[in-house]
């Protein structure tokens, strides 16, 4: 078993057109291709919604769009499974969230941590991989994009409720991945809180917790009888050129949930596999950081 898991992906206005063409030599080169060719799952953040209609809601912050035919490129890098939950999935209203979901379910690409109300966005998504059943449980930190009862919107994690989903998911699976979108963008290492939401994550049930949202590569903590991900930086989002925007990684997952990172560079508006030198110097940080918060005064 190979699963592949990366970060945010988002389609933007430099590379629309490499997207739509389908383009996927341009947007990741061969190495990364390759790699994805030779995964038996592929898992990524879809942090942007599809649609070609405008409807941005009040907020704080950008209004992420991407064209519906940008799909093209997404589906031809091999795509299985999209995390929605996350900030921005929202940020053109409900329609903007209906039109993803539909295009995704069109295109053949699973995804959860969103939904048309609270009870749809909460639900998990199993697969079964080489014989092993993987589930996988998606939930945002409280922004613009939040479900309620009655209306559209990610899952959010709440204490009283998410803990038990996890816990639930875990009695129906081999393992668990937790996908939790939170964390302080542009920061390394991990609050206390985040730290104690992971652990918690991990004592009832996850094999894996993933934070993604912090838009930066920030550290590992072995909890238990599993690992923490604080931060893996993005994937393919070509927003800014802040140094934090420059690397990120991607997570590889074999039979034994054993995992290996593997390093990419931001390339303009692409991304590519990490030549051995920068790789070699990201795994050394990521290391090191990942040592200093084991010392409650670092955090």
């Amino acid at each position: 078993m190979k699963v592949i898991i990366g970060a945010d992906l988002v389609p933007t206005i430099s590379n629309y057109d490499l997207f739509n063409q389908a383009d996927v030599n341009a947007l990741i080169g061969e190495e990364l291709l390759n790699l994805f060719k030779e995964a038996d799952y592929r898992i990524f953040n879809l942090e942007a919604p599809l649609s070609d209609i405008k409807t941005p809601i009040k907020k704080y912050g950008p209004n992420l769009i991407a064209p519906i035919s940008t799909i093209n490129g997404i589906k031809a890098l091999g795509v299985d499974f999209f995390t929605l939950a996350n900030n921005h999935i929202l940020d053109q209203g409900e329609q903007g969230l209906e039109s993803t979901m539909n295009v995704l379910r069109k295109n053949g690409i699973a995804f959860a941590g969103a939904g048309s109300n609270l009870s749809d966005a909460s639900k998990s998504y199993v697969v079964e991989i080489d014989g092993k059943k993987i589930g996988i449980y998606c939930c945002a930190e409280h922004e613009f994009s939040i479900a309620t009862l009655t209306s559209a919107g990610a899952n959010p994690f709440n204490p009283l409720e998410s803990l038990d989903h996890i816990q639930d998911l875990k009695a129906q699976t081999d393992h668990v991945i937790v996908l939790y979108h939170g964390g302080k963008e542009h920061y390394r290492y991990p609050s206390p809180h985040l730290q104690k939401v992971c652990r918690k994550c991990i004592e009832k049930g996850a094999d894996l917790v993933v934070c993604q949202h912090t838009h930066c590569i920030g550290c590992e903590e072995k909890y238990l009888n599993g690992t923490i991900v604080y931060g893996q930086g993005n994937f393919l989002f070509d927003y800014t050129e802040s140094e934090y925007w420059q690397t990120g990684l991607l997570i590889s997952l074999n039979s034994n949930f054993e995992i290996t990172y593997i390093p990419i560079v931001k390339k303009n508006n692409t991304v590519r596999l990490a030549e051995d030198s920068i790789s070699n110097e990201i795994l050394k940080q990521f290391k090191m950081r990942s040592e200093e918060i084991l010392d409650d005064r670092v955090i």
